[in-house]
């Protein structure tokens, strides 16, 4: 099964969205195997978003990022990636769907609520920069079989 890292931005802790929207993830069917509470520094922010650091809102990025504390999860599923980036919604909250989490929660292109992996490889790289391995669990919960048929698990 397939891993993806997801923040859960000031925006979503500042309002009060983080039982809500882990919730959604739970309910969909995904496991969480790692989750804390951490408030992010310049340095790993500076890293997370090196394709944006030379972008002049960059410096409102880590404004907002470095508000409140985040959560950040590791989140195991069948195509865990994809089904998260469908349940996020798109990156602008006014352009997002109603019934995703932007689109429910979010009217900003940067205060947009969560973060989410965009590929196997981000995922990769983005779940070992927040986590240390001995923070993610290796576990199925007994009710997968009430998620997937008998040839996806």
């Amino acid at each position: 099964m397939e891993k993806t890292l997801v923040i859960l931005k000031p925006s979503a802790i500042e309002r009060g969205l983080a039982g809500e929207i882990i919730s959604r993830f739970q309910k969909k069917g995904l496991t969480i195997v790692g989750m804390k509470m951490m408030q992010l520094d310049e340095r790993l922010l500076r890293e997370h978003y090196a394709h944006l650091v030379e972008r002049p809102f960059f410096p409102w990025i880590l404004a907002s990022m470095m508000a409140t504390p985040v959560i950040v999860m590791c989140l195991k599923g069948n195509d865990a990636i994809r089904v998260v980036r469908l349940m996020t919604g798109a990156t602008n909250g006014r352009e997002a769907l109603p019934g995703t989490i932007r689109g429910d929660f979010s009217l900003s292109g940067q205060e947009n609520i969560v973060h989410a992996s965009s590929s196997v490889e981000d995922a990769e790289v983005e779940i070992k920069r927040f986590f240390s391995d001995d923070e993610i669990y290796d576990w199925t919960p007994q009710g997968v079989r009430f998620i997937y048929a008998p040839d996806e698990v």
